[in-house]
């Protein structure tokens, strides 16, 4: 069975030095384009995209990451048409492949990965409050000259507003990742539930095709019904109130 999200995840963050959150970002082709070149160190990283947002730029990555197949002889199809719609699913099972692809082929040694892509991956700092203007630096003594009384209090406001906007910055970033990393656990959920859901109405079209199948207790079918239909220690299947909870599913 392969990794988990979470341990591919730390996986490649520690690879390549990045700050993925999501299995669904493989889909723009950069990260599995670096993966690739931690093994073979030949692809062309300067002409791989990592900011980007656009499944046309997504499919030039895609073309560099083709071209290492063909080079190498690599036997797999990249299904790219599936990756750069950003579906976890589909990108899970492809860094799946890829991480045991690399387990056998990595050469060992230290990959200096913010080298070989020359920083490109590496999300951009919150950008620094603008240095003052001469004039702007100039204003309380411009201010003194034409006989108003100047005041410290808006240097100090500046100060707090600086140090209060890289917090804000950092705690709305902190906040994203969060979301994001529940939007990737909904998805999940909702995929495995989907799942679920149309086995058990196989089984129920089964058993409404021939009604002897429930009664033997052994059956597989039973067994498969009992599976699904358990609940944890302490959990209490709500009453049916006749009110349908019409959540939005994906």
């Amino acid at each position: 069975m392969g990794e988990s999200r979470q341990e591919l995840l730390g996986w490649l963050n520690n690879l390549l030095q990045l700050n993925v959150t999501k299995v669904e970002q493989c889909g723009t082709g950069a990260a599995l384009c670096q993966i690739y070149d931690s093994i073979y160190q030949d692809l062309p990283m300067s002409r791989v995209k990592f900011n980007v947002n656009t499944e046309y730029a997504y499919l030039q990555n895609f073309k560099i990451l083709q071209n290492c197949f063909a080079k190498h002889q690599i036997e797999r199809l990249v299904p790219v048409e599936s990756l750069i719609k950003c579906k976890m699913q589909d990108n899970l099972e492809f860094l799946q492949w890829t991480k045991r692809f690399w387990d056998q082929y990595y050469p060992g040694g230290e990959y200096d990965a913010v080298a070989r892509r020359k920083g490109a991956g590496v999300p951009a700092a919150a950008a620094s409050a603008p240095a003052p203007t001469k004039s702007a630096r100039t204003s309380g003594t411009g201010a003194a000259r034409r006989g108003t009384t100047p005041t410290t209090a808006p240097a100090r406001s500046t100060a707090a507003l600086r140090s209060g906007g890289a917090a804000s910055a950092a705690l709305t970033q902190e906040l994203n990742a969060m979301k994001d990393t529940v939007a990737g656990l909904e998805r999940e959920r909702d995929f495995y539930f989907s799942k679920l859901r149309d086995i058990e109405m196989l089984l129920q079209q089964a058993c409404e095709a021939d009604p002897e199948l429930e009664k033997d207790e052994d059956s597989l079918i039973k067994q498969v019904q009992a599976i699904l239909y358990s609940t944890e220690e302490g959990f209490e299947i709500p009453a049916d109130d006749g009110v349908v909870d019409d959540q939005e599913t994906f």
